[in-house]
């Protein structure tokens, strides 16, 4: 009997972003964001917790190296350039989000309202990836 095929994945596990130095993204996302670290495996990666999803921090230059033998088969990766993440926030802690990255001495890059009325908060994080905190109907299906 054949299985039917799924007609799509159901959503997104884990995400990556690369940085330069573990300390400073450590610092940012567990001390700023106050995401809780999940993992760390020193001089390659650092892991955390947000909802459902796994934020992954690699410095890309030790993803690259083929695993050694008997350990994960995980293929060698690595990206050059800054990313972007967005993270989802309720609109009435926006403000507060706003506030908290001010006093911890982070830009806000932009603030504003999508033409949905969403509204969204640009920063980077210490080794320049574009980071988003906005409200989830920004991507709310019109009904």
């Amino acid at each position: 009997m054949s299985k039917a095929l799924p007609s799509a994945p159901d959503g997104v596990l884990e995400a990556a972003l690369y940085v330069d130095d573990l300390d400073a993204a450590e610092a940012f996302y567990g001390g700023v964001l106050g995401l809780e670290r999940i993992a760390r495996q020193e001089g390659r990666h650092v892991f955390f917790r947000c909802g459902s999803t796994i934020v992954l921090l690699f410095r890309a230059e030790a993803t690259r190296i083929a695993p050694r033998a008997g350990a994960l088969p995980v293929p060698p990766h690595g990206a050059e350039g800054p990313g972007h993440l967005c993270f989802a926030a309720a609109g009435a802690a926006l403000d507060g989000w706003v506030r908290r990255l001010e006093e911890a001495g982070i830009e806000i890059e932009a603030d504003f309202r999508w033409p949905n009325g969403a509204r969204s908060i640009y920063l980077r994080d210490p080794a320049g990836n574009s980071l988003e905190l906005a409200e989830p109907k920004l991507w709310e299906r019109a009904t």
